[in-house]
């Protein structure tokens, strides 16, 4: 692996540990006499106001989920950018296993927790949270296995889980956008021309970028568009390089710095804010229930099912070749990392099931505990999964494998 690669593993890893501190915490709150510490928390408001046309005035839980999340979505797209342009997914053969797994991950876990919510209007809202997953916590799993997972796997699981993430900012952009303001969108249209013109004229410094990225975002989140894909917007506006110094890439740049306050303070923020699920008048019956039911199978079943069986199959098909030094049993322990979904699939639900109206119980806070659940179980059966099993390749005679795959250039 290179330098890069490494880095990013390091840090991916480390906040994992920090999203389950942040996570029992929130439950600790939740669930003791600080919860009216904490529900006033999220519950304060706060407003800017700039003129009488652009008035945003939101509880803190919001301005979490649509403002500091809006950061995260910039620095996933500057990674995808990166590893579309340079990186794991700049050819071909790099790109077609964890793209059929990706697809895989996402359409199966959609489809069992439709089979299960079917002829529930509200409940089907919510069909695509267990088709995240959350790249920091199955990093995070993989570290603890230390050498016992080859390189050539965690290097698929990144790029796995950043296609899942650009499925899922495809998925918030169709199904979870409100009602369009025009007025809104053309100013965010406006905005995003000046930020393909600064592209375009070699402006290499952020802050010019960062400005107009500020202003994109409150234009998105007036226009029903969701607020966080003004920071997709803007990534795919940053240029990787500089025209007058080869040395330099505003790329890199912005997204090495935005890693530590986004991998240290934005999604442990999110995770505390999200995660507080109060467990008063709930029992083990609650799980049952279509949502939460749904949830859980999706990812622990769904996503497994999924990654696993698309990458077999492209394999089998040869159309794809086994990361190296990695054998099926270690594959099958990474498609079941994949469901640990956690910060998407919170995010995703939230979109969902905002405007529930008064059945709270049975999706906004069952939706919650479904995830939880979920992941926790995928997480470990996936941990075991890789822990038990056989190191190194797998002789070519278990798994016989087309003559496109045994060539040095099976693509």
């Amino acid at each position: 692996m290179n330098d890069m690669v490494k880095e990013f593993l390091r840090k991916e890893s480390s906040v994992g540990i920090l999203l389950m501190i942040a996570t029992v915490l929130a439950m600790l709150f939740a669930n003791s006499p600080l919860h009216g510490i904490y529900d006033h928390f999220l519950e304060t408001p706060f407003e800017i106001r700039l003129g009488r046309q652009v008035h945003i005035a939101k509880p803190l839980l919001l301005w979490v989920n649509d403002g500091l999340m809006a950061i995260f979505f910039l620095l996933i797209g500057l990674e995808v950018k990166r590893e579309v342009l340079i990186g794991q997914l700049s050819s071909r053969a790099q790109v077609v296993l964890p793209g059929v797994a990706a697809l895989g991950g996402m359409v199966v876990p959609a489809l069992i927790y439709a089979l299960i919510n079917a002829g529930d209007s509200v409940a089907l809202n919510g069909w695509a949270i267990p088709a995240a997953t959350d790249i920091a916590f199955a990093l995070g799993i993989v570290a603890l296995l230390g050498e016992r997972v080859p390189a050539s796997l965690k290097i698929f699981l990144l790029a796995l889980a950043i296609m899942d993430d650009l499925g899922a900012i495809v998925i918030i952009a169709i199904f979870y956008s409100g009602d369009l303001s025009n007025g809104m969108l053309i100013l965010a249209a406006i905005c995003l021309l000046v930020l393909v013109g600064l592209n375009l004229g070699g402006v290499a410094r952020c802050k010019p970028y960062l400005w107009v990225g500020a202003f994109l975002w409150v234009f998105v989140l007036k226009s029903g568009v969701h607020a966080t894909l003004a920071g997709v917007a803007l990534a795919l506006a940053i240029p990787l390089r500089d025209r007058k110094d080869n040395e330099h890439s505003p790329l890199l740049h912005l997204e090495h710095a935005l890693h530590p306050w986004v991998s240290y303070l934005i999604l442990p923020v999110f995770a505390f804010a999200n995660a507080g699920i109060p467990l008063s008048g709930m029992s083990l019956g609650d799980l049952l229930r279509p949502v939460p039911l749904g949830i859980m199978l999706g990812l622990v079943v769904g996503k497994l099912l999924g990654v696993f069986g698309f990458s077999f199959a492209a394999i089998r098909l040869g159309l794809a070749k086994l990361p190296d030094q990695a054998n099926l049993v270690q594959l099958l322990g990474v498609a079941s990392l994949c469901g640990v979904g956690f910060t998407m699939s919170l995010f995703i639900g939230g979109l969902a099931f905002e405007h529930t109206g008064g059945d709270v119980v049975n999706y906004l806070t069952t939706h919650r505990l479904g995830i939880l659940c979920g992941s926790l179980v995928a997480g470990v059966a996936g941990y075991l999964i890789l822990l038990l099993a056989p190191s190194g390749e797998v002789e070519p005679e278990a798994f016989p494998l087309s003559d496109a795959q045994n060539s040095d250039d099976p693509l």
